[in-house]
């Protein structure tokens, strides 16, 4: 395929897959297992079919979507038996998983990942073909997956190395640990099915928890591969893996009332509604990831032409569907003619294709309906008054819709509103900086924000007021979520909870801590049992 997008090229977005190189060919997966109870159960009802907006060519020449496999269409039944897995397995906090020494849970998580790594060209793979992902980026997420793990084994080690302790305040001895909260519902992000779904799933089951997860939609097959070394690596009913559709199987797990904790990526209407089907809210913990309507606020002093790269990347980086782009940028009035000219020239230069192609930065779009979405905001913003200001914005295919660049967006428009998450920018104009604060204060949405200029006078006391807005403010440079060691949430309607490596181990426990009365009796007692091994929690023992 041609890597300049023309609409003679958009016209024909489709390959021969005798012209993909071997490696990258997909093959089509019948996987018709699922993991409940240690056990690898087989599948024997209905089944969806798993597509690739990558349309090739089939057995009649035509150029359709590409079938990827099939995967189990559970129903309501089975998820039910996998929430009595994960509440045997966690038996209230009489189970072996959450009474297990810490060393013993890192032991098995560590059998995990080196299992995990062997799979690593077949998961990179999928995650081209199922969401459309460049095979760069493909392989930045398994490889940052694997490191997340790593890191969070050793953030575990030196909170528990900070636990192997007592205190003592007053005449009162403490001993101080974290202790899981019980059943765990995960669902993650197709976006970032990987990734993002293992920094809700790793630190929910290493701190004890047992948990049931399905994976999203879209990046559903890139999980198959790791069936069965979940099956090895963790005690029965620990790791509970279902296929299906939400309705059939997170609402009736949510209707029971056994969930403990909600642990979503993904939209706040999602989370809502699954909130609502639990019969006791106060009792259940969310860990949500949400949208954001991430700002880029352009100064009339910042570089331009690093402002644009930054821009560039921020609001395009695997086609803007991620929840940290930059999703409306305000640009100042006194330059705002310059940067639309560069900007749009730079948006027009990236190069579009296949996702294995070199240096490709513009791929398929995994979702069938969002080229059409994004064309109706596009048509939307124009019909109030925004012009598209590129050559190619809104080319369209079938899988596929050119970034645009839209000037001006006002408040009418429905691009101004929704977290587009899709190749779409809007920009908006402004003379006084209250004008993108005000916006930023009366948004649902707090994430982040990039803010770009020079001089400090301007930009501290801003700082001062944009930490108050969001939880990051990034200086020069595009939103993102790491390192993953950073701090990762947001305000209002963009998070709740925090997952950065640490933070998330916090995130899936509770303290608990064991009292004592200072006197002969007690303390006695205490030596004996730091001595005896005979207690999990009250313990000295830590890993170096």
């Amino acid at each position: 395929m041609s890597s300049v997008m023309t609409p003679e090229t958009l016209a024909s977005n489709a390959i021969k897959l005798s012209d993909i190189p071997v490696n990258y060919v997909p093959k089509v997966t019948h996987y018709d297992q699922y993991l409940i109870d240690g056990e690898l159960k087989t599948w024997a009802g209905a089944t969806s079919e798993v597509y690739s907006t990558i349309h090739t060519q089939n057995d009649q020449g035509e150029m359709v979507p590409t079938l990827l496999g099939t995967v189990p269409d559970m129903e309501s039944e089975s998820a039910l038996q996998a929430l009595e897995s994960a509440k045997k397995a966690f038996d209230r906090g009489k189970g072996q998983w959450p009474t297990m020494r810490v060393r013993e849970r890192l032991s098995c998580m560590e059998r995990f990942v080196e299992k995990m790594k062997n799979h690593r060209e077949e998961i990179v793979n999928l995650l081209m073909w199922e969401i459309g992902k460049s095979l760069g980026d493909s392989q930045k997420e398994f490889d940052r997956t694997v490191d997340y793990i790593y890191d969070t084994i050793e953030a575990y080690k030196k909170l528990d190395q900070k636990s192997a302790k007592f205190e003592k305040e007053g005449s009162i001895h403490a001993h101080i640990r974290r202790s899981p909260l019980g059943v765990v519902l995960c669902l993650g992000p197709y976006n970032y099915p990987l990734n993002e779904t293992f920094c809700l799933l790793i630190p929910a089951i290493i701190m004890g928890n047992t948990a049931i997860f399905k994976p999203a939609k879209h990046g559903v097959l890139l999980i198959t591969p790791l069936m069965q070394a979940f099956q090895e690596s963790f005690p029965p009913g620990v790791v509970n893996i279902l296929f299906g559709r939400g309705r059939k199987i997170a609402q009736p797990i949510m209707k029971s009332g056994f969930v403990d904790v909600l642990a979503l990526i993904g939209h706040s209407s999602s989370a809502v509604a699954l909130q609502d089907q639990h019969p006791n809210k106060n009792r259940l913990r969310l860990v949500l990831g949400l949208e954001a309507k991430n700002p880029g606020v352009i100064l009339p002093d910042a570089d331009l032409d690093h402002t644009i790269k930054e821009c560039i990347s921020g609001t395009l980086s695997y086609n803007g569907q991620r929840c940290t782009a930059l999703k409306v940028l305000y640009v100042h009035e006194s330059i705002i003619d310059e940067f639309n000219r560069k900007f749009s020239k730079a948006v027009d230069d990236l190069k579009y294709g296949m996702p294995w192609e070199e240096n490709v930065f513009l791929t398929p779009l995994p979702e069938p309906n969002k080229p059409q979405y994004i064309k109706d905001l596009i048509e939307d913003a124009k019909s109030k008054g925004a012009k598209v200001l590129n050559k190619k914005g809104g080319e369209m295919t079938e899988n596929y819709i050119f970034p645009a660049v839209m000037y001006p967006v006002d408040k009418s428009m429905n691009l101004y509103h929704e977290e587009q998450f899709g190749p779409v920018i809007p920009i908006i104009s402004y003379k006084d900086i209250n004008e993108p604060l005000d916006a930023m204060a009366a948004s649902d949405y707090g994430q982040q924000v990039s803010l770009f200029g020079r001089d400090v006078r301007k930009i501290g006391p801003l700082i001062d007021i944009l930490a108050n807005l969001v939880c990051r403010v990034n200086l020069n440079s595009a939103c993102q979520r790491g390192p993953d060691v950073y701090p990762f949430t947001g305000r209002k309607n963009s998070a709740v909870s925090t997952l950065s490596v640490y933070d998330a181990l916090r995130s899936f426990s509770i303290r608990s801590f064991v009292a004592s009365k200072d006197n002969p009796y007690n303390n006695e007692i205490l030596e004996s049992l730091l001595n005896s091994n005979e207690s999990n929690f009250v313990s000295s023992d830590y890993i170096l």
